[in-house]
């Protein structure tokens, strides 16, 4: 059984301390999913807490209407819109904390693969150059370039967070907006020096698929959840609660 977690918190505190709570519920020995529509901020990771330059770059959030926080899972800052970017995220039980994390990195990528593939996205492994929150488990698309050329942009970063009793396998996709998501992260990577190519930013829709968030969200929903038995509940649920 598999416990679906549905909609947004009414702020950033307790929107975070409701995707906090989906490791508590993996704890206890019962995976949760979540796949949201987060508020407008700019989730700073720890490498970024070390640069010289983050207080400018969290003044250069606030600036541009983005509020800005600090997240436990992943490396570089990444950008939501509050309107087209959805997160998302899987939180299993943990007996071993040194086994299993490249398995867990392979069925999120997976699933997310198929989601996207499900509303028409192909996306294929790695990133290009310079890309907002670089790692080893990315996904892009290609998209028309000049002539007959085709220019990879990123769409989907994948992170994951380790305790030694639940792990959380969460990530981004970025579903429309590229213009202002590509602004944004320019003035933060910028004020933080770390290299980053505002044209390497791509969104579900620049691929010319489906710009509606909700229509991805269930996609995605629903290959992360696969054959598992859910139940669905409302994020109010885990507010309640706390």
């Amino acid at each position: 059984m598999v416990r679906v977690i549905r909609g947004r918190a009414p702020t950033i505190d307790a929107d975070r301390a409701a995707s906090e709570s989906l490791l508590e519920i993996a704890a206890a020995g019962e995976p949760a999913i979540r796949v949201w529509t987060p508020h407008r901020q700019v989730a700073f990771g720890r490498r970024d807490r070390h640069c010289a330059g983050y207080e400018r770059a969290r003044e250069a959030a606030l600036e541009a209407g983005f509020t800005p926080v600090e997240r436990d899972v992943g490396g570089r800052a990444v950008a939501y819109d509050g309107e087209t970017t959805l997160a998302f995220a899987r939180a299993e039980p943990v007996s071993d904390f040194r086994r299993g994390t490249d398995e867990r990195y392979v069925r999120t990528t997976e699933a997310v693969v198929h989601g996207l593939s499900a509303v028409g996205v192909t996306l294929e492994r790695g990133e290009p150059d310079d890309s907002f929150c670089p790692g080893a488990h990315s996904l892009s698309v290609r998209v028309p370039a000049a002539g007959a050329a085709t220019t990879q942009q990123k769409v989907v970063g994948i992170a994951q967070r380790v305790r030694t009793d639940a792990a959380i396998t969460a990530g981004i996709v970025l579903v429309d907006g590229r213009e202002t998501m590509s602004h944004i992260l320019e003035s933060i990577y910028d004020a933080l020096a770390v290299p980053f190519d505002p044209t390497s930013v791509g969104t579900v829709a620049d691929a010319s698929c489906p710009t509606d968030p909700e229509r991805v969200r269930t996609a995605l929903e629903t290959t992360l959840v696969g054959d598992a038995d859910a139940v669905t509940e409302s994020v109010q649920t885990l507010i309640d609660v706390d």
